[in-house]
């Protein structure tokens, strides 16, 4: 089979199944099979596969359809630039993210002294990483630490963190329990969110993400609760609480907020769709 050939009948297969984005997701899957770039298939269209290859991309294409996300199958999910390494142990970083990021290095911006950082949540890594390899980059001094709950999600934590040669420290906690220090700069968070009741209703490639790291509690604020009841413990005096949110959730998370005299100057910041996305807070204390 040519590979102009294979790349027709992956998309063929795809738009059966209603994929908008098909030619884009045989072209990836394609590329991570023979290990080569996008423009090596336009130079080869008329190239032969090699059997097995061809068994392997046409396998792969079968757990596409059947909810597989791509990225689980490349090990492959770019977030800030920056290429990182995901399996079924930890959510996909998305680009919506790359807001809270954005926010998190302009309040860096601001601070005149080694900056610590603590990141809940971590999964992959992809917050405190970029956040170390920006900082990095640009000689400011930082300490950061990156937790998570689960020991599988910190393992993939870790090597994104070897992988792009940034110093993130991991501390398997849930939530603050095993934090001891007090005194960030930053707590940031990309926390579960999704309403219980909401997650057997989204796409099939979400479903295939761990539970653990999309379900929010009944109501989807279980980890915002526990978050705002505690992080100005462990932040220093004009800190800052830095949270992601779901597009809906703006008004709920506020309210929790309000319910702390501690957090000052707050304020929503939306994403590239428009969407409310991330809550920035000042600590006062």
């Amino acid at each position: 089979m040519k590979i102009k050939e294979t790349i027709e009948k992956g998309k063929n297969i795809l738009n059966k199944h209603h994929f908008d984005d098909s030619l884009i997701i045989v072209k990836e899957l394609l590329c991570h099979i023979l290990n080569e770039n996008k423009q090596y298939l336009v130079i080869h269209m008329e190239e032969e596969i090699k059997e097995e290859l061809y068994q392997k991309f046409m396998n792969d294409i079968e757990e596409i359809i059947h909810g597989k996300p791509l990225q689980y199958i490349t090990n492959k999910q770019e977030f800030m630039g920056l290429e990182f390494y995901v399996d079924e142990r930890v959510l996909i970083p998305q680009p919506d993210t790359e807001v809270l990021v954005e926010n998190v290095l302009d309040i860096c911006s601001k601070i005149k002294k080694e900056i610590k950082i603590l990141d809940l949540c971590t999964g992959s890594g992809a917050i405190a990483i970029s956040l170390s390899k920006v900082l990095n980059e640009n000689n400011i001094k930082n300490h950061i630490v990156a937790s998570d709950i689960s020991e599988k999600a910190l393992n993939v934590a870790k090597k994104n963190n070897k992988r792009h040669n940034t110093n993130v420290a991991f501390e398997q906690s849930d939530l603050f329990e095993n934090i001891k220090e007090k005194d960030f700069d930053i707590i940031v968070s990309n926390p579960p969110y999704i309403k219980e009741h909401i997650i057997k209703t989204l796409s099939r490639q979400v479903q295939c993400e761990p539970k653990i790291a999309l379900s929010g509690g009944e109501d989807g604020l279980y980890f915002y609760k526990k978050i705002i009841d505690k992080a100005y413990e462990h932040i220093g005096s004009e800190g800052y609480l830095c949270l992601e949110i779901g597009y809906d959730q703006r008004k709920e998370v506020l309210e929790l907020f309000k319910e702390y005299k501690q957090y000052k100057d707050i304020k929503v910041d939306k994403d590239l769709s428009n969407n409310d996305r991330c809550i920035i807070s000042k600590i006062l204390l």
